[in-house]
């Protein structure tokens, strides 16, 4: 007789089959498991590997219903009536009446998430008060991306006031902090299959199948790319990453520093340094992304690339989606790496900037820019360099590249509102000049022009002035 496939039970009593697990079932799934059987609901409950990671934003009751008609069946709906609750009560209702049901004696598996996904849920900032100071919580990570009636400023001085100094040891407990990037897709979660499985014989058992050895090396994250939400767009040319957040922001950044690591970090652009005298810049959210090429003149950067496993943390922001089998800022940070010739792991070049550090030297349609050491003037005065002179067919300075022998083109010009600020090489690509009336115009952002005439003069027929 053939030996009989081991029981599911068995299969997840095993801890490092369930950490692997666990994170793939939604809290439905999970619960309805633990209900099955005494085993299983004891497996569940007092596993720290079960309930680890939790994503609320598939679960309906965590969904606030707005609605004017209160239809009943939630306990959370029956305070709308009195008249004494505040409106952060009332929107933190729907999270509150899960969080005290999982905090149950008879479940009380609250005290062992440590990643808490909310993006997208009703979170006011008195309830992430409450998960980042109160005992009963132990999250590591917490994602908060496009929550609904969230004050941000309020959110601010609740992170100030949770690393403040004089706080207890070992507080806060929370070490990261999603909360500038987009939603991750619900998909996303879930790990791209190859198109082709090796076929399992029965006689090669279990060990042999994919995933037996799950934990033979460190769990890499899913191939986001193929489903369009690349987890490392931080590290490439991507240009504007985020929208820039409010200014508050940036001081509880700083005051953050090293404690809690967050999904954007401050720019390190040499004129945020105070020794930078009257081109002092006040503390700033990084928002655009440079890629790991640097300057198209010498190749990197005055403040240095910062690069995982050699900067300090708070130089490296936090990769989207968060881990699934891992609770800490070092392994969210951490990029895909790679095998240089002498078989070691290295780690892309992260450069990031904001928008006032790159103005005037940044080109917003193909990313091209100039660090301070080689271009240190504004277009409008380029002019007045010894070393540059403008060129007489375009608006963009001339500057001399050692090494080369010949004259480039550097710096960024408006010449496009559509386009922004555009180096000389995307002019000459995207901006022609009318043979009829001699103007210029943009073949991209411009409808009805062709290769020789503006819309203007493209277009047929009698031209008229329309009053009405």
């Amino acid at each position: 007789m053939a030996d009989l496939p081991p029981a599911l039970l068995d299969l997840l009593s095993t801890s490092l089959i369930l950490r692997q697990t666990a994170p793939y079932l939604n809290p439905s799934s999970l619960l309805s498991l633990a209900s099955t059987s005494k085993d299983f609901r004891i497996l569940i409950t007092r596993s720290q590997e079960a309930c680890s990671y939790l994503d609320l934003r598939t679960v309906r009751s965590a969904i606030l219903d707005v609605s004017p008609i209160d239809k009943g069946g939630q306990s959370f709906r029956a305070e709308r009536m009195d008249e004494s609750l505040t409106e952060d009560e009332f929107y933190c209702g729907p999270l509150r009446g899960i969080f005290s049901k999982l905090a149950r004696p008879s479940l009380n598996i609250l005290r062992f998430v440590r990643v808490l996904i909310l993006d997208g849920l009703s979170v006011p900032a008195d309830l992430v008060r409450e998960i980042i100071s109160e005992d009963r919580f132990n999250v590591k990570l917490l994602s908060l991306r496009k929550c609904e009636h969230l004050n941000e400023r309020k959110l601010c001085q609740v992170l100030q006031y949770a690393v403040r100094p004089g706080r207890r040891d070992g507080t806060p407990k929370l070490k990261g902090l999603y909360i500038f990037g987009p939603k991750d897709s619900t998909a996303a979660t879930v790990s791209i299959e190859s198109d082709q499985q090796p076929e399992i014989s029965g006689g090669q058992g279990v060990t042999m199948s994919e995933g037996a050895q799950i934990g033979g090396e460190a769990p890499t994250k899913p191939d986001f790319i193929k489903l369009g939400l690349p987890e490392d767009r931080w590290y490439r040319s991507m240009g504007r990453v985020i929208r820039p957040p409010i200014s508050d922001w940036a001081d509880t950044m700083q005051a953050c520093a090293d404690i809690i690591s967050f999904d954007a970090v401050l720019c390190r652009g040499p004129r945020h340094d105070p020794r930078a005298g009257k081109d002092y810049l006040q503390p700033t959210v990084a928002t655009v992304a440079l890629g790991p090429a640097g300057c198209e003149t010498c190749g990197s950067c005055p403040e240095e690339p910062a690069v995982y496993g050699r900067d300090r943390e708070s130089a490296l922001p936090l990769l989207a989606p968060p881990p699934l089998h891992a609770a800490t800022a070092k392994a969210a940070q951490q990029p895909q790496s790679r095998l240089n010739d002498a078989e070691a792991r290295t780690y892309p070049k992260l450069i990031l900037r904001c928008e006032e550090c790159l103005r005037g030297r940044w080109c917003e349609r193909c990313n091209k820019w100039w660090c301070e050491t080689c271009y240190s003037e504004p277009v409008s005065r380029a002019a007045s360099q010894p070393t540059a002179r403008r060129a007489s067919d375009s608006d963009h300075p001339v500057a001399f590249e050692r090494g080369r022998g010949d004259d480039v083109k550097v710096g960024v010009h408006r010449d496009c509102f559509g386009c922004g600020r555009t180096c000389a090489e995307c002019k000459t690509r995207y901006i022609r000049k009318c043979r009829q009336c001699g103007q210029e115009y943009c073949i991209v952002d411009n409808r009805g022009t062709n290769a020789f005439e503006c819309d203007w003069c493209s277009l047929s027929g009698r031209r008229t002035r329309e009053l009405y």
